[in-house]
């Protein structure tokens, strides 16, 4: 249940990121859920490799390349997605910032609903 909640709620915060920032566009409320799924198979599958990879500039960077392999996961999805389009870098580095933050405050939220045991 979980689950569906967390990605009903992803979908729909896709859908007001493209509300409030122009640099990205949702065409329907489908293809908000099919770019949340693909977004969270690229952060758990592509990240972690990209992580590992960029270790050296994350560290000189202090973690703040982590913003720009955030922004390449969400421009990538956008990319296999015809639903779903992010125009330019600059639209991938805000989208996924306010993607990010909004999906912080959904885990919170769902961490709160549905308690571990």
């Amino acid at each position: 249940m979980k689950l569906i909640a967390k990605w009903l709620l992803s979908a729909s915060a896709l859908l007001f990121v493209a509300y409030v920032y122009h640099g990205v566009e949702v065409k329907s409320f489908t293809a908000a859920l099919v770019a949340a799924v693909v977004i969270g198979l690229f952060n758990m599958v592509v990240r972690p490799v990209l992580v590992v990879l960029t270790l050296p500039v994350t560290v000189l960077s202090l973690g703040l390349f982590l913003f720009v392999i955030n922004a390449l996961m969400f421009w990538a999805a956008a990319s296999v997605l015809d639903g779903f389009d992010v125009r330019g870098f600059l639209g991938a580095l805000v989208g996924s910032l306010v993607y990010s933050l909004i999906g912080l405050v959904i885990d919170s939220a769902l961490e709160r609903l549905f308690p571990q045991k």
